[in-house]
């Protein structure tokens, strides 16, 4: 570790260094983020951009009295470093270890949690509003926010809020024209001409009242320091505008900034992304998904494709590439995105709506007022369904078959493998009277074979996968990988039920017919998801059978591997065979 950031760890300590000592220390910064991201993963490109910003604001505020929030919080490496967290940033994202996003219950310093977009606007008004109201007007408050999550519908309230009120905030528009995917919008073509000296007819964050300063070099951690300085003494709502680069520091990094957001391994010294995977490895379920829309959208003129500020994650980037007329990148506007695919299905388009799991739930009175209410045949793609691993607990997708299973007209579909995404997608596009969620899981499928002839599939039907005499084992999407590897030797009988939304009722009667126990696995969460959906058919139908329902309980599952994670929720294959064992000694 080099000379000055070893000394460094607390905002106390980097308080007494001299202003000339700053730029080594950044350097410093910045390597030790490269070193130990290259081989422990993580988001990289991000805290690479805002490392002189980061001094900054903690040399010049008064943290942790002082409030600091990041947006997203993908940049937040660099702070964590700062704040004693350096000697334990080995473990970020690990089982274990600390989280990759700021995290209340983990520093003093991160005075906000995060991991979704668009909250440290409103959650920094709060918190001034709070000190006002306290009586304390001396407390700084200060948010972070890039130039994609500015542009969604939540920081645009939090903005026209803020304007008309008298809070000591200080908002950092950390403007450098990208998020995980470029940035996209009317106000992304704004920030570009004020960056090129274009004249604006009007500011339009003076507009709003904001005091408006900038836009000023990111990097330039002298001129950054004088202008926070000069901040402090001003009163009420301000915003600086500051340009970086995403990559900072890492040729590669700046040159290749989506891949670089969260590359996995790369060399340290060469930037060189080390590739660990190989021409037989299956493909990752969103590919599926981007090749398939493809495939069908040449032949069916009426698919639409749509993601909020997510092309690459989703893949929908394939089809942007291909037919840029028919698939849109809508910005971080999960509502947005939602609504506007509803406005396309009235008039007789088939959108697929392709969301995060966890970023639907931001779209949540949309999905019923605009699409369910009115039965419009949207087709919802929800990738990152289930446990997603180091992201933790702000990106698991374990809600959304509890959140939407108690929604009416709406149809809820979970593939096993790919060939069964593909299958119903296919199913999807030649026409449904309603709205359709299809989840799938972030990762690699179980098929190197999976782009075969498509297959309709029946709307609300089960699959037998195996057939047993002593129990009947109910599963529910990609889950069922470990629910076959559990009982292989084992004589039940294994269903994949496929549709959480109709039930395959018939299949059910004579399950609870067959068998005395049954046991319903999901990676959803256990509470009011699809084992609930089943209790509630048994006893509807006053069946006594024993029921075992098995998933994520109810808690906020923290962050690790897929393997780790279902070992502690108790989903891995072993736990699986131990629990199925029990039953039958039972």
């Amino acid at each position: 570790m080099s000379s000055l950031l070893q000394h460094i760890n607390s905002p106390k300590e980097l308080r007494r260094l001299q202003i000339a000592d700053l730029p080594q220390l950044a350097k410093e910064l910045r390597l030790f983020i490269i070193d130990i991201v290259a081989t422990k993963q993580g988001h990289l490109g991000s805290s690479l951009g805002v490392v002189e910003l980061t001094i900054a604001l903690h040399y010049v505020f008064n943290t942790p009295q002082d409030l600091l929030v990041w947006d997203v919080g993908h940049q937040a490496y660099g702070h964590k470093i700062l704040t004693g967290r350096k000697n334990i940033f080995h473990t970020n994202r690990q089982l274990g270890g600390i989280s990759g996003f700021p995290k209340r219950i983990e520093s003093k310093y991160d005075a906000f949690g995060v991991g979704h977009s668009s909250t440290s606007i409103s959650a920094i008004l709060g918190m001034a509003i709070a000190s006002q109201i306290k009586g304390d007007y001396k407390k700084q408050h200060i948010a972070v926010i890039g130039d994609a999550s500015i542009a969604s519908g939540m920081a645009f309230e939090g903005l026209n809020h803020a304007g008309v009120t008298a809070a000591n905030v200080l908002i950092i528009l950390n403007d450098n024209a990208i998020g995980i995917d470029p940035s996209v919008g009317a106000l992304k073509q704004y920030l570009t001409g004020v960056k090129k000296g274009v004249q604006q007819q009007d500011n339009i964050f003076e507009a709003l009242s904001f005091n408006y300063t900038g836009p000023i070099d990111g990097h330039n951690i002298n001129a950054l320091i004088l202008e926070l300085e000069r901040l402090k003494t001003v009163e009420g709502p301000k915003l600086l505008h500051i340009i970086t680069t995403k990559g900072k520091g890492l040729k590669q990094a700046e040159k290749h900034q989506i891949t670089y957001h969260a590359p996995g391994k790369f060399n340290a010294k060469t930037g060189d992304l080390i590739n660990e995977t190989n021409r037989l490895t299956p493909p990752k379920y969103q590919d599926v998904f981007g090749y398939t829309i493809v495939e069908l959208a040449k032949k069916n003129k009426k698919i639409i494709g749509i993601t909020p500020a997510m092309p690459t994650g989703s893949s929908l980037k394939y089809m942007i590439n291909k037919m840029p007329n028919r698939a849109f990148d809508v910005g971080i506007a999960e509502q947005h995105a939602v609504t506007f695919a509803a406005g396309l299905a009235t008039q007789g388009l088939i959108p697929f709506c392709n969301i995060y799991s966890t970023f639907l739930q931001r779209a949540y009175d949309q999905v019923i007022h605009d699409v369910a209410l009115q039965q419009l045949p949207v087709i919802f793609c929800l990738d990152r369904a289930g446990l997603v691993g180091e992201d933790g607990a702000t990106h698991h997708g374990v809600f959304d078959l509890a959140y939407l299973r108690c929604i009416p007209n709406l149809i809820i579909f979970a593939p096993r493998n790919e060939i069964e995404l593909r299958n119903i997608m296919y199913t999807a596009q030649l026409g449904l009277n309603f709205p359709l969620a299809i989840r799938y899981p972030r990762g690699r499928g179980t098929n190197i074979d999976w782009k075969q002839e498509f297959t309709k599939i029946t709307i609300g039907t089960a699959k037998r996968l195996k057939k047993g005499h002593k129990l009947a084992v109910l599963s529910i999407g990609t889950i069922a990988k470990n629910v076959s590897s559990a009982i292989q030797n084992l004589d039940v009988s294994h269903y994949d039920m496929r549709f959480v939304k109709p039930l395959d009722e018939k299949q059910l009667h004579f399950v609870f017919k067959t068998y005395k126990d049954i046991i319903t696995i999901e990676d959803g969460c256990v509470t009011g998801g699809f084992g609930t959906a089943v209790l509630e058919f048994a006893s509807k139908h006053n069946y006594t059978n024993t029921t075992h329902t098995m998933g994520v309980p109810d808690v906020f599952v923290q962050h690790g591997t897929i393997n780790e994670l279902q070992e502690e929720v108790k989903l891995s294959p072993k736990i699986i065979l131990n629990k199925i064992k029990k039953v039958l000694e039972s």
